[in-house]
């Protein structure tokens, strides 16, 4: 589908419209004149905004769908009635990420970005980089940066996305510059092999003008490119790193000549590679070193991304989305290195089949910290299954507690947490939400 179609509809209906990208998608095609609805299921601060930026907004499935083009979420079930509704009444039905190549499809340039972590503070980093720069851009971000929140719009000829790879949803983005940050393993509902996940990026980057691939990482450098970046490898590299509590600094190398200098204002390591994967895009859309470092340096993060929402008992309660092992294992890693007494890990598992299918890797990750509590999964979209529950997780970690309500949360905490520890909540569920209620 593309855009010529979309503008035979006045009207579009989002079904699950308080996504994180549907609200943003909703709010981009408000800004093309459309006029746009949209139901979920419950409300939260992403329907508040819809709605003070004039968009309606039903929580329930009964509202009528009288719009032409009905734009559907992933996380939508088949049997909702509201589809089921669109459907007898023949309303073009398209999915999210069909909208979002639509959409993309209509700017000069459209850089977007793969990769199992850092899709979504890369493409801030980007976003950032072109608002310094004077640059005609919006951007369709996965979380919410703390500047420019989830949609951003400045105008129309580049535009910056992530690019998922859940149900190989990125296959529908064409782009100037597509990015591989790296190619973990992920989604094992929908790739059953390492293999199968690896070929979904190469045609994801062959769909791109120029792809851009992390060189560390050894599935995402076999891809062909014309850039890449690392820490040890790659065109575009750090050198002379210097940290100050875990808040970096660093020189960057273009093909080993000394460059640039930048700042970082966000905390880890894992943030460096976001900064090259960011400085390499900027610099292939033709930018100028200098105009890319005041971008960077400008970013000063991302909500649920190593984000202190408060304190607990007097120590900092620190949130961050990690969700997968390797994001769990680099986040500790970083907790540890500010944190002058003990980590206390939270810890909530993002479905069944990832916890399932990456155990091993879980109990390796979670190890390192000192009695992890394991809060009860969340299920998103699926049923559950004991081999992949938060239950299961939990007895194969000799050391860790569960807990399955906020009170109980609190209350263990309560009973070992000292002022100068450091309280860790990690998950892409509704633990970011549960720790806001726990707090000091």
């Amino acid at each position: 589908m593309n855009f010529a179609e979309i503008r035979s509809f006045s009207g579009v209906y989002f079904i699950g419209i308080g996504g994180v990208s549907m609200s943003a998608l909703a709010l981009c095609m408000k800004d093309k004149g459309f006029s746009v609805r949209g139901s979920d299921a419950a409300e939260s601060h992403f329907t508040q905004k819809l709605r003070e930026n004039g968009i309606p907004v039903h929580i329930g499935e009964e509202e009528e769908i009288e719009e032409g083009l009905v734009v559907v979420t992933g996380a939508i079930l088949p049997e909702h009635r509201q589809l089921e509704g669109a459907r007898r009444k023949g309303k073009r039905i398209v999915a999210r990420a069909q909208l979002l190549g639509a959409i993309a499809g209509e700017y000069s340039h459209v850089v977007s970005v793969a990769g199992c972590h850092g899709k979504t503070t890369t493409s801030c980093m980007l976003a950032h980089i072109l608002k310094s720069a004077k640059r005609a851009f919006t951007c369709h971000i996965g979380g919410e940066d703390l500047d420019l929140g989830n949609y951003h719009s400045e105008g129309g000829e580049y535009f910056v996305t992530e690019a998922c790879e859940f149900k190989r949803s990125f296959l529908e983005l064409k782009s100037e510059i597509g990015v591989v940050l790296n190619c973990d393993r992920d989604h094992t509902d929908c790739y059953k092999t390492k293999a199968e996940l690896l070929e979904a990026y190469r045609v994801f980057a062959a769909g791109s003008e120029k792809a851009v691939v992390n060189a560390d990482d050894i599935g995402a450098r076999s891809i062909p490119h014309v850039l890449s970046f690392g820490l040890h490898n790659g065109d575009i590299r750090a050198t002379s790193l210097r940290s100050d509590r875990e808040v970096y600094s660093f020189t960057v190398e273009e093909k080993g000549i000394p460059v640039v200098r930048i700042d970082l204002n966000v905390i880890g390591i894992f943030n460096v590679m976001n900064a090259l994967a960011s400085y390499a895009c900027a610099r292939l859309l033709g930018l100028t070193a200098e105009e890319i470092k005041e971008g960077i340096e400008s970013f000063r993060g991302v909500k649920r991304r190593f984000e202190r929402v408060g304190s607990f008992c007097g120590a900092p309660l620190i949130c961050d989305y990690a969700h997968h092992p390797k994001e769990i294992a680099a986040t500790f890693y970083t907790a540890q290195h500010i944190c002058e007494g003990k980590v206390r890990l939270v810890f909530q598992p993002h479905t069944y089949t990832r916890t399932r299918d990456l155990m091993p890797d879980f109990i390796e990750a979670l190890s390192r910290a000192e009695s992890p509590v394991i809060y009860s999964t969340y299920a998103a979209r699926e049923k559950f299954e004991f081999d992949g529950s938060a239950v299961r997780l939990t007895g194969m970690l000799p050391s860790a507690v569960y807990v399955s309500s906020p009170e109980r949360l609190s209350k263990y905490l309560r009973s070992v947490v000292k002022p100068k520890d450091l309280v860790l909540v990690l998950g892409a569920g509704d633990i970011y939400e549960i720790a806001k209620k726990i707090r000091d």
